[in-house]
């Protein structure tokens, strides 16, 4: 038996779904433990590509169980649109997929607020992706929201729409000027939902613990990365949730004591979505080659991602955080052809050096990374599926980011697709 947490290490967008769907093989269950359809994993099967948002990348596998913690925040409208688009493309989630009675519900309001808290904010704005992920966490925690299983109880349910689209439409009224919701309107689209969903939605807390007890192997799937946990990322420009290992626990309901392994997913170069701090960040004509190259735009909003080097002190924190015992380096055959690489060892503020990552958003917006250099290298690396057989500077970049961290490195990817990549050690 097995629990393993697959975490990103930096600003998400590591390649979590591949390593997911590849460790799904030998798992019989993956869990989702947190985010809501601002995320989206990518996964390549044969040449086709899969994007998926909230349903965890183990519906790719037959009688895979897959389950929706309730850490997460579900819009019924993008779950069953989800599910329709994979039926349409022959994969059907029938008695496989669970969906948690405690997941939080993404309302019509939640949507309306939060693009009318960025229109506000102007140029101070956080860049959030406008899906109502924010307030729908904002709601929960001050116990306002509205549960998935509540879908189940009509008159319920009604009530705490009725009580909420009251309190909502006096602040887009009177805080915003904007429009407000109708309760029927709303209670009409959702009891729709509900028809379609009341199937999925159970006690997921007891189904994996169950498994669990009759040593099943579980992969918790996370979304988003370390630096952008509301905890101990680049508040506040960060997500909504916890999206580091320790989510895995409240966001499914299962102790600490039952995982076994974490693992971090480290994208070979680093890259960021939205507004934030980004010491690396590669503002040149390099940067836009490493983009178009790694095809780095949003997996949900098509937006283009920010590029920058390797950075260690940004590692540091997330190991320290998350506790790695191992980690997935991916998409290495995007820095094919570099003369040199880099890699931050360091940051320099007011003639100090931090080799830590510090808490102080002002220090991190102004500091100055220490770079170390390496060779890079010419061949290409795409679809190597042996070590022996990667050029010898590209071994020695992936030695290099394993001796600076202290931390084993499981497997190295080499391409999008299911098979791209290069075994060091098994994970399960």
């Amino acid at each position: 038996m097995a629990v393993i947490v697959i975490v990103g290490a930096q600003w998400g967008d590591e390649g979590k779904g591949k390593i997911v769907d590849v460790l799904t093989e030998k798992a019989d269950g993956v869990a989702r433990y947190q985010g809501g359809h601002n995320a989206g994993h990518t996964v390549v099967i044969n040449n086709e590509k899969f994007i998926l948002h909230i349903i965890p990348s183990g519906i790719l596998h037959k009688e895979k169980v897959c389950i929706i913690g309730n850490g997460v925040v579900v819009d019924p409208a993008s779950l069953i649109e989800e599910l329709d688009g994979l039926k349409k493309r022959g994969i059907e989630a029938g008695k496989n997929l669970f969906l948690s009675k405690n997941a939080h519900l993404i309302m019509p309001y939640h949507t309306a607020i939060e693009k009318e808290q960025e229109r506000l904010k102007g140029s101070k704005k956080i860049g959030t992706t406008g899906k109502g992920i924010g307030p729908a966490y904002v709601d929960k925690t001050a116990r306002a929201g509205i549960r998935a299983g509540e879908l189940l109880y009509p008159e319920i349910f009604k009530e705490k729409l009725k009580t909420n689209i009251s309190v909502v439409n006096h602040l887009l009224k009177n805080l915003y000027n904007a429009s407000g919701f109708d309760t029927n309107a709303v209670y009409g689209e959702y009891m729709e939902y509900a028809e379609r969903l009341s199937g999925y939605i159970t006690d997921t807390d007891i189904i994996l613990n169950r498994m669990i007890d009759d040593n099943k192997n579980i992969i918790c799937e996370g979304a988003q990365g370390t630096l952008l946990d509301v905890d101990h990322g680049t508040y506040p420009y960060v997500t909504s949730s916890s999206a580091s290992a320790g989510g895995a626990c409240t966001g499914l309901g299962i102790g600490p004591t039952r995982i076994t392994k974490v693992i971090g997913v480290v994208k070979a170069y680093t890259t960021r979505v939205g507004e934030g701090p980004f010491p690396t960040e590669i503002n040149d004509s390099l940067g836009e080659h490493i983009r178009e190259k790694g095809g780095e735009y949003g997996a949900t909003t098509g937006r283009p991602r920010r590029c920058g080097w390797l950075d260690m002190v940004v590692l540091r924190h997330s190991i320290r955080i998350n506790g790695f015992t191992g980690i997935v380096i991916t998409k290495l055959d995007i820095l094919d052809g570099l003369e040199k690489i880099k890699i931050c060892t360091g940051y320099r503020y007011n003639g100090r050096v931090y080799e830590e990552f510090p808490k102080e958003l002002n220090i991190i917006e102004k500091c100055e990374p220490i770079y170390e250099e390496i060779p890079g290298w010419k061949e290409n690396t795409s679809g190597t599926k042996e070590f022996e057989n990667l050029p010898e500077a590209a071994r020695a970049y992936i030695k290099t980011i394993e001796r600076m961290l202290g931390v084993e490195i499981h497997i190295v990817s080499s391409g999008q697709k299911r098979d791209e990549l290069i075994v060091l050690k098994e994970i399960f």
